[in-house]
């Protein structure tokens, strides 16, 4: 464990980037639209209708709940991270927090679980693709995606970042025109529609139509949907100010992301009765479709396969930095720490491509079995960080009040009741998938996958002691 802080950040990123030898290069706009769009993903746009046939319209406090928890938790990482940044993020501080033990844990388990859904999101874009031009087999577009997007990740971190920056746009001016269609049908404003008023979310079975039951529900259906929020913080190392980039990138972020969601779903439940919403397909579409929107099926599929690629991109360099980070630690191989000369992690880049490479065969072969498996082991991996990042904050809190109080830039609000309470919720969520049906399979593969990593780290630490 660490007694002391590290020494405070230079005030310039190409000064001397924060003691590590990758290059800065991410400026402030592409922290903000990462941490805009990075969140904004499948899990919104399609995803959702899932939580609605749940909670009906109360799937609005469904989405409050989460992102109300997902934001209390940005903001104990945004403390922690413009006090101390580092490439590794929450991993850097659980180490600092508890030890070794807990540094290499949650690492590897985040690295796990960004190269795991990597696969999901490069399956489902090249289903999208495949749907445009049929004559190009799946397999081809998910190499076709992988390779792009690793030469950009191998290439100067601006490239990422500007890739980032655009698909964040596009996604964020979708949800904008979306909020300004769907309210103007709710007052009637356009062509051929009357007011939708508040009717919808009183009929049919009113706000509430399965209880408080259906918004739990749909708390645990929503929830992992606010994962990637993380990734800000670790792209902030390299940012030309990580103190004041990460800070204002949090700040921001938070409040617009829950205004995004939260507000997407107002306006589906307004619209819309929420029976009206068809299993399997996006709610934004039969939105789109009831206002008269044309051809909205297929302006959503290409939200959606942007969104996929963005995650993607996102994914691949937030394991990259993550793996590297480790490496730097001594918690994995010393070879993963080779930079380019664009000061690229390019091994460490190579290393999780390499793997979700793997992930990816295993998604296209064996989608319900062996890849099945992998997903439900890492399903739950965000609650256990989003439990460890709080952890962390609740110890390193006073260490930074006491030496080095300047550097808490930004506050977790109410310390520390405000953090036992998050702490408590997610506590609270774990029950409740364990007594989920659907989600409780999820759940013990999870915990397996993280006991098997904390017995390594463990064993690890035991080693440590003897030599």
């Amino acid at each position: 464990m660490h007694d002391r802080l590290p020494p405070p950040p230079p005030a310039t990123r190409a000064a001397s980037p924060s003691g590590e030898p990758l290059a800065g290069g991410l400026k402030q706009r592409h922290l903000t639209m990462l941490g805009l769009g990075g969140v904004i993903g499948a899990g919104l746009f399609v995803g959702s209708g899932a939580g609605i046939a749940l909670a009906g319209p109360g799937i609005v406090v469904s989405y409050l709940i989460a992102g109300v928890l997902a934001m209390c938790v940005m903001r104990m990482l945004g403390e922690m991270s413009t006090a101390m940044p580092a490439s590794g993020s929450f991993s850097v501080h659980a180490e600092r927090a508890l030890g070794r033990w807990a540094g290499f844990s949650v690492g590897w388990l985040y690295w796990f679980l960004l190269v795991v859904v990597l696969a999901v999101e490069a399956t489902g874009a090249a289903q999208i693709a495949n749907g445009w031009l049929p004559s190009v087999p799946q397999w081809a577009w998910v190499l076709v995606f992988m390779v792009v997007f690793t030469g950009a990740n191998l290439a100067a971190v601006k490239n990422f970042g500007e890739f980032e920056f655009y698909f964040a746009a596009l996604k964020v001016f979708a949800i904008v025109a979306f909020l300004v269609l769907g309210l103007l049908a709710i007052f009637g404003v356009l062509p051929d529609t009357s007011p939708a008023g508040l009717a919808n979310l009183t009929g049919q079975g009113g706000f509430l139509p399965n209880g408080w039951q259906g918004v739990t529900s749909g708390v645990l259906a929503v929830i992992f949907a606010f994962g990637g929020l993380e990734v800000v913080t670790i792209a902030a190392a390299e940012s030309d100010d990580p103190v004041r980039s990460v800070a204002r990138a949090v700040r921001s972020a938070v409040f617009r992301i829950l205004f995004f969601y939260v507000g997407s779903m107002a306006v589906i439940v307004t619209v819309l009765p929420w029976t009206a919403q068809k299993a399997g397909l996006s709610p934004y579409v039969t939105v789109l479709d009831a206002i008269g929107i044309p051809s909205a099926g297929q302006i959503m599929n290409i939200v959606v396969f942007v969104a996929l690629l963005s995650a993607l991109n996102a994914n691949l360099y937030g394991s990259s930095r993550m793996v590297f980070s480790l490496a730097e630690r001594g918690e994995a191989p010393k070879a993963l720490l080779k930079v380019g000369g664009a000061g690229v992690p390019r091994r460490a880049v190579l290393a999780s491509v390499a793997f979700g490479f793997v992930s990816v065969l295993l998604n296209l072969k064996w989608p319900d079995t062996v890849f099945l498996y992998m997903l439900n082991a890492v399903g739950a991996v965000l609650l256990f960080v989003w439990a460890m990042i709080a952890v962390s904050q609740l110890l390193l809190r006073p260490r930074i009040e006491r030496e080095a109080p300047e550097r808490l830039v930004l506050r977790m609000w109410l310390f520390p009741g405000l953090t036992w309470a998050t702490l408590a919720a997610i506590a609270t969520v774990f029950v409740l998938m364990l007594t989920d049906d659907a989600a409780r399979p999820q759940l013990l593969w999870s915990l397996g996958a993280t006991a098997l990593v904390l017995a390594v780290a463990g064993v690890r630490e035991l080693r440590a002691r003897r030599v």
